[in-house]
């Protein structure tokens, strides 16, 4: 290890698996979860594609949740497999460089889409007169342009910063991706100001958007309490309820892994938090959004009755 440290500028992914039996099945439910997750995000993104029903700012947006988290996953999850498959665990730093990068990016922008999505069902709720207004397409656009150029520059900034740090110590990343605060502890020089940004980083792009959540959905359950539709207090729950659990598994994993000091970090409890906001999420979003939305069940059987009527 110390030669190959000394004549390769190469990092070297730990992993997720063990070399024992529990590691291969780990690896097959793993290899399981990404192909549903390929497929059902794959499928929410043609079904809203497909059907004029879905054409609204609400399904505009959970496409783009769909396109996010397709991505998401595949930027690590592929690289994590060969790995495990091949035994050869390196990886260049210009190819860490761009999966640290577009995860930061995925990550960042699906932060910011969440928080676009619940004041989607805030108004839709709260101000259904003005949910035209409000929430017109021209909106539904700049909200989910501006999450992306967001996602982007603080993944950017991050990226080129950790990456001209130099790394003096082993090369070894305890992780199974290029997860830069792991990777700082390989560094040769203090690193307390970069550890500072990406506090400041996370408060931003997690604590403040999670708690304007939880604010928002605090006046819509009290609007939703006054309602006297059983159905639409029904159907009403069943949205909210619904945004709550994805916001719950992506938000708080990753919130309690970045805002921990340094000293109160373990790599394996990093690794299994990683697997929910990495892998279990992009899994549970459509089907958490299909199997409990009336409206999705209602395209899925459209299409299908569209195809069947084609084929005849």
């Amino acid at each position: 290890m110390e030669i190959y440290n000394q004549t390769s500028t190469d990092f070297i992914l730990l992993g997720l698996f063990p070399p024992t039996r529990i590691g291969l099945f780990l690896f097959i439910v793993i290899a399981l979860i990404f192909l549903m997750a390929l497929f059902g995000n794959l499928s929410m993104i043609l079904l809203i594609f497909l059907d004029t029903h879905l054409h609204t700012p609400m399904y505009f947006l959970l496409s783009q949740l769909s396109l996010i988290d397709l991505n998401y996953i595949s930027t690590i999850v592929p690289k994590m497999a060969s790995d495990y498959l091949s035994g050869n665990k390196s990886i260049s730093l210009v190819g860490c460089g761009i999966q640290s990068c577009l995860f930061m990016t995925l990550g960042g922008t699906e932060a910011l889409l969440l928080i676009s999505m619940a004041y989607d069902r805030y108004v839709a709720i709260c101000f259904p007169l003005h949910y035209p207004i409000r929430m017109s397409k021209r909106v539904c656009v700049l909200m989910i342009t501006g999450s992306w150029i967001m996602g982007s520059v603080n993944s950017c900034a991050h990226t080129i910063y950790a990456f001209q740090i130099p790394y003096c110590r082993s090369r070894a990343i305890n992780h199974f991706f290029c997860d830069v605060p792991t990777m700082l502890t390989l560094a040769c020089m203090d690193t307390w100001v970069y550890e500072y940004t990406v506090f400041v980083s996370t408060t931003f792009f997690l604590v403040f958007p999670f708690t304007g959540i939880v604010i928002s959905y605090g006046r819509v359950l009290h609007v939703i309490c006054r309602m006297q539709s059983k159905e639409g207090r029904k159907k009403a729950y069943s949205t909210c309820s619904t945004h709550l659990t994805v916001v719950t598994l992506y938000y708080v994993p990753f919130a309690y892994t970045y805002l921990r000091p340094r000293s109160f970090r373990s790599p394996t409890e990093d690794k299994v938090l990683a697997v929910f906001y990495i892998i279990l999420t992009p899994v549970l979003n459509p089907i958490i959004y299909s199997l409990r939305n009336k409206e999705v069940m209602g395209a899925v059987r459209r299409v299908i009755q569209r195809i069947c009527f084609v084929k005849r």
